[in-house]
């Protein structure tokens, strides 16, 4: 019986394969302008400068509506310039606020008139910035004294002090000593503060209004806890209600006043004295672990450790003056001054001269520090300038924000899915890569352009000064740079959300170590340049070196009143835009093939989406588990007759090469490798498949059966583990690319782009399939009419005003467009109302007759309409094959009855049954309502009759019905029996 069987299936597809080629003789015009050559294949697909052309065309569409985004991104870099304009002008007009100019004051000129003066005499040390000074006012030379209550606390002092300066025995401030001749080093030490005598100190007094107090502060210690100005032509130690101290072996007076003027400066401050103590130390490690403490501890609001000085004298002797001198500068750090400002140390080393001279001349010599005093300056204006506040840093972050942009596009296309429905739809690599290579240059031109447009426009000296020749040189070539290495990375991201947090984290980190790490390398000269050569080779750093060089030339040139950068500054040793350039065009030529092969062949990439598959993805593992299961595989399919003769058939076709215009799937397998322990998934397992043209094929299955890893491995979405399939001749393995030219897809979930139109999509995707013209507009417009999105104007509306039944007809009608020989649908109608669905299946019904259709699908219904051949699929295997007669016929020999009684009846029912049928299954019962299953050889369909209404003359029936068996019994019986006999095995 098997024989007749196979003979009857193998003369069926005999007949189809005559009428196919009488068919093929013949040219039909379908429908949607598609035209059927001689010998049966369809027209060519697209050529390059067609998909060019339709590629191009969609973007414009898509960037038309995107244009706000776009116009933002562009003009990004205007709108920076204008911020900084901005902000410019803001601080510009503080700066010409009194607080930052130059000092004011009214001055009486003969004791009634008065007129407003301005001058460094009546200025803060701020102000002072911005005044003429001719003759700039001569100050002592003071020392850092640490402030009351941070000076260190010594054993030696007698008694407690305070950290009250002004109190009657305030904190002294103490020095350490270290020497090799510790005799000579302690005898310096106790000559560091001369005691001033009583006569000087009321000379100082009454002389504060002359010159003569430089004299008396030049043969004395006077410090101050102030920190001193970045210039000197104010002394902020000296000004107004400040404190002055006067360091002395012993203190024997009480603090004074002294106000006046002198040198045109206004002196309004207290004098207090403050004893000096020399300390003895080991060695200049003890002093180095001392000024430590007091460098911890300096910024805490309590006693600590702070010292005034440290000296270590070396071999001095009197022969020989040689001392190392530590000073303090503990408080700069959040004073305004970098750690390592030099704080007042012309009186320090003028304290050890002085003591060293005295030791070998007597008390009487003297080596006298009268006063400091800056240059003479001419007014400055005080301006916020822009060329000195945007670094190199600033440039390179401004630049790079292009790669985030550039790569969250590229991974989006592929995360959700649209780049993979445009390969399915025959689009090669080659176009796409032109076109978005095309797009982001443009974009990321326009972008440069206006930045050093408008940079220049608001007078940065960077775009202004350097040559616009080595400028676009450098932007042109980091720009391309840019766009391949975004495609680079782009192969290894499949989700938006962590490409864009892995480039942001490259950007503002390749900037970060730019202006903290290679600049420093850059001004190093002792650095071997090899290496900085190395450094450069990441594109972040390469960009920032070439900022930095035209940073450093417009510097130079807005001091110097010269151009910057010119071409023949690049062979200048000390410049490195040269190399830059070298590297960054050498980087381009080399990462632009391997990022095109990565995405074009991605064969053992994990990201595998559109790669040829390759005969090596195709070999079986043999592994005796595999063995096994194939062994199995043969022995469970004899067992299932239609599933055993549709191997037969297969095994025919391929023997005689009769594989034209059929799809023949050969023992396909699937098997997913189990990671961390885990066992093998064999997701699909040996399917074998003939099917002709003008049919329609529905796989039915549950959740996890393996519907969805068939369907991936036909559209080449992964590769199969073992075995092949031949679409129309061409070979799963190896003629991928030309299968995606014949095929139509609508995938499980709507892959669109959301600002397009449906009339858009379908222009599109026809282009695709070869489509000019009016065959194209013709096309459109019945694939809109057929969907039903003509009327009303749907197909001019976006897709992001669709609905989710119009987004699924959209989705139909771009599958069926230019006539695919072989469609896939994966639950075309989910979502659809009744009217809607009822229209789609009639498109699907006319579609069927010029290809081939598999789908799948949960509803039973639509397998009944749309599926002449059906079948179920469980656990990677199929459990029978046929048409839905077929399968009804096969496994739905019962009919099905259904009575509904008062629940003390139910017995009598059942009794009833019995006795019309001894085989009768009882499947259903709740309050009443039970349902038999009568064998139809055993049970006529008047004798179900005659049984009702003998039961109605018995006792009260509610309601009762017969009915056949439907597919969707069918299902549940085979999916149930698959299930029993896996767990059996």
């Amino acid at each position: 019986m098997s024989q007749a069987m196979l003979r009857r299936r193998l003369m069926q597809h005999e007949r189809s394969s005559k009428v196919r080629n009488l068919e093929s003789r013949t040219e039909v015009v379908s429908g949607t302008g598609t035209r059927m050559a001689s010998g049966g294949r369809m027209r060519e697909l697209a050529r390059f400068c067609r998909q060019v052309h339709a590629l191009l065309l969609k973007n414009f569409s898509f960037q038309r509506r995107n244009l706000a985004t776009n116009a933002a991104i562009a003009a990004f870099p205007v709108i920076l310039c204008v911020l900084l304009v901005g902000i410019q002008t803001v601080v510009d007009h503080e700066l010409d606020r009194p607080p930052f100019q130059c000092g004011c004051a009214q001055a009486s000129l003969d004791g009634y008139s008065q007129r407003t003066e301005c001058g460094i005499q009546h200025s803060t040390p701020t102000q002072a910035l911005s005044c003429e000074v001719p003759k700039p006012p001569r100050w002592p030379a003071l020392v850092q004294a640490p402030q009351p209550w941070a000076r260190a606390s010594t054993s030696v002092h007698p008694a407690p002090c305070s950290s009250n300066a002004s109190d009657p025995r305030p904190c002294p401030v103490s020095v350490l000593l270290t020497g090799i001749n510790r005799g000579l080093a302690q005898s310096l030490g106790r000559g560091l503060f001369p005691e001033i005598p009583p006569a000087d100190l009321l000379s100082f007094y009454q002389n504060s209004n002359s010159s003569d107090y430089l004299e008396q502060l030049s043969k004395t210690v006077a410090g101050t806890s102030t920190l001193p100005a970045h210039v000197l032509f104010v002394e902020p130690g000296l000004v107004p209600n400040e404190t002055l101290y006067m360091i002395q072996p012993k203190c024997s007076w009480r603090p004074h006043n002294v106000s006046g003027v002198s040198d045109g400066m206004p002196l309004d401050l207290g004098v207090h004295c403050v004893q000096g103590l020399p300390l003895w130390c080991d060695n200049s490690s003890v002093i180095n672990r001392h000024l430590l403490k007091g460098y911890k501890g300096a910024n805490k609001r309590r006693r600590s450790n702070e010292f005034l000085a440290g000296y270590d004298f070396l071999d001095t002797s009197k022969g020989r003056f040689n001392v190392y001198i530590s000073y303090n500068s503990t408080f700069s750090r959040d004073n305004g001054h970098h750690a390592m400002t030099v704080l007042r140390v012309p009186r320090l080393v003028n304290m050890a001269s002085k003591a060293y001279l005295k030791i070998l001349k007597g008390v009487q010599a003297e080596m006298r520090l009268h006063f400091l005093k800056e240059m003479p300056k001419a007014a400055i204006k005080i301006r916020l300038d822009l060329t000195t506040l945007l670094d190199a840093l600033f440039f390179t972050w401004t630049v790079q924000l292009l790669l985030p942009i550039i790569l969250t596009h590229l991974v989006y296309e592929k995360q959700q899915n649209l780049r993979l429905m445009m390969k399915m739809h025959g689009l090669k690599d080659g176009p796409y890569w032109m076109i978005s290579y095309a797009y982001f240059l443009s974009l990321s031109a326009v972008y440069m352009l206006l930045f050093v447009m408008f940079g220049s426009f608001i007078g940065l000296d960077i775009f202004r000064l350097n040559s616009y020749c080595i400028q676009f040189a450098f932007f042109f070539i980091y720009i391309n740079l840019q766009i391949v290495l975004a495609f680079l990375l782009a192969s290894f991201f499949s989700s938006v959300k962590t490409a864009s947090v892995i480039s942001y984290i490259y950007v503002f980190g390749s900037s970060l170590l730019g202006e903290a790490l290679l600049q420093l390398f850059i001004e190093d000269t002792t650095f071997p340049r090899p290496w900085l050569v190395i450094m450069e080779l990441v594109p972040g750093f390469s960009l920032y070196r070439g900022i930095y060089e035209l940073a450093e030339y417009a510097a130079a040139g807005s001091h110097m009143g010269k151009s910057g950068m010119q071409w023949g500054d690049l062979n200048d040793p000390v410049n490195g835009m040269k190399d830059v350039l070298v590297l960054m065009s050498i980087e381009w030529i080399l990462l632009l093939p391997v990022a095109f092969l990565l995405d074009h062949r991605p064969a053992w990439h994990p990201l595998f989406l559109f790669g040829i598959l390759s005969t090596k993805h195709s070999s079986p593992s043999w592994r005796p588990g595999l063995v096994r299961q194939i062994s199995t595989k043969v022995f469970t399919d004899m067992s299932k007759t239609d599933v055993f003769l549709e191997r037969k058939v297969v095994k025919r076709l391929l023997k005689e090469m009769d594989i034209r215009n059929m799809i023949i799937c050969h023992n396909l397998k699937k098997v997913y490798r189990g990671k961390n322990g885990n066992p093998d998934k064999q997701a699909v397992r040996g399917l074998s498949l003939a099917l002709r043209k003008g049919q329609c094929f529905g796989m039915l299955g549950p959740n996890g059966a393996g519907k969805t890893s068939f369907i991936n491995m036909m559209i080449g979405l992964v590769a199969p583990t073992y075995g092949t399939a031949y679409i129309h001749g061409m070979d799963l393995r190896k003629d991928m690319n030309e299968i995606y030219e014949n095929i139509g897809v609508c995938p499980q979930h709507d892959l669109l782009w959301e600002t397009l139109t449906g009339k858009e999509h379908l222009m599109f995707y026809g282009r695709m399939k070869n489509l000019t013209g009016a065959a194209l507009k013709k096309a459109v417009e019945e694939s809109l009419k057929s969907v039903n999105l003509f009327h009303c104007g749907f197909g001019d509306k976006s897709v992001n005003k669709y609905s989710g039944g119009m987004k699924r007809r959209l989705s139909v009608a771009i599958a069926l467009i230019g006539n695919p020989k072989v469609v896939y649908m994966d639950e075309p109608s989910t979502g659809l109302d009744t009217a809607s669905r009822n229209d789609l299946w009639n498109v699907i019904k006319r579609a069927k007759k010029e290809c081939t259709i598999i789908l799948t699908t949960h509803s039973m219904e639509e397998a009944e309409e749309l599926c002449d051949r059906v079948g179920i699929f469980v656990s990677g295997n199929f459990q029978c094959l046929g048409t839905p007669k077929e399968l009804k016929e096969r496994y739905g020999g019962t009919r099905v009855l259904t009575i509904t009684t008062a629940a003390e009846h139910e017995e009598e029912v059942a009794r009833l049954i019995e006795d019309l049928s001894p085989d009768a299954a009882k499947i259903y019962g709740v309050a009443g309502t039970q349902k038999f299953e009568l064998p139809k050889r055993e049970v006529r369909l008047d004798s179900v009759f005659g049984a009702v209404a003998a039961a109605r003359s018995g006792f009260p029936v509610q309601g009762w019905g017969v009915a056949d068996t439907t597919l969707e019994d069918v299902f549940i019986r085979v999916a149930k029996e698959a299930d029993a006999f896996d767990v059996l095995s």
